[in-house]
């Protein structure tokens, strides 16, 4: 499955606000070109190649590849702070909730694993206001599992010691999804993600 079949899976509504549509081939086709050969590796001609362009072509949209890859990365990072605050607010008990958040979470990687790979794993190639606005995101997903994790043991739903700790034990496995699933493996996102949900509400210790 390559970027465009993920995105006509389940990611059209995050690309839908990148416009006009020369644009968005461009955002998709750096995305496939960042998950396989590496930001550093990547070269604009590269990029525009990909989306049948020509690389003057692209500096009408984007203004440098970074501009590329920052504008990928906060979109991945508002949607799974989307994802993650649905689930919080969610109704239902904190095991719940917390099952909501990981199963939904993990399906988001595996079903979209080339786009998180970048969005995940490229932090480091943005500069430094960039990389600043991205970490924002970031501990606003660490504050929505935290505060799921927090209202279980205030409830005596978890038995947790370290919440800080294991929220970030939870994001990270969350993920890593997008490192490993190949989507002609033996698990759909979907029984990914509710194996997970298990494991998690296990390492809390759930109720």
């Amino acid at each position: 499955m390559n970027t465009a079949e993920e995105t006509a899976g389940g990611e059209t509504s995050a690309w839908g606000e990148v416009t006009p549509d020369a644009a968005r081939r461009l955002l998709v086709a750096a995305v496939e070109a960042f998950a396989e050969r590496g930001y550093h590796a990547t070269t604009t001609r590269d990029i525009a190649g990909r989306a049948g362009m020509s690389p003057a072509a692209l500096y009408i949209h984007y203004k440098t590849k970074e501009e590329l890859l920052h504008r990928i990365s906060r979109i991945g990072h508002e949607k799974a702070v989307e994802i993650l605050r649905v689930a919080a607010a969610g109704e239902g008990s904190a095991a719940e909730r917390l099952a909501d958040a990981v199963s939904s979470f993990v399906r988001w990687h595996a079903g979209g694993r080339t786009t998180a790979r970048v969005v995940q794993y490229e932090l480091d190639s943005l500069g430094p206001d960039a990389r600043a606005e991205i970490l924002a995101l970031r501990r606003q997903c660490d504050a929505e599992v935290r505060g799921i994790i927090e209202d279980g043991v205030a409830a005596g739903e978890f038995d947790v010691l370290d919440v800080q700790g294991t929220t970030l034990a939870v994001l990270s496995l969350c993920i890593d999804v997008a490192r490993w699933f190949n989507v002609k493996g033996p698990r759909t996102p979907e029984e990914v993600g509710a194996l997970y949900a298990d494991l998690v509400l296990r390492m809390v210790g759930a109720k």
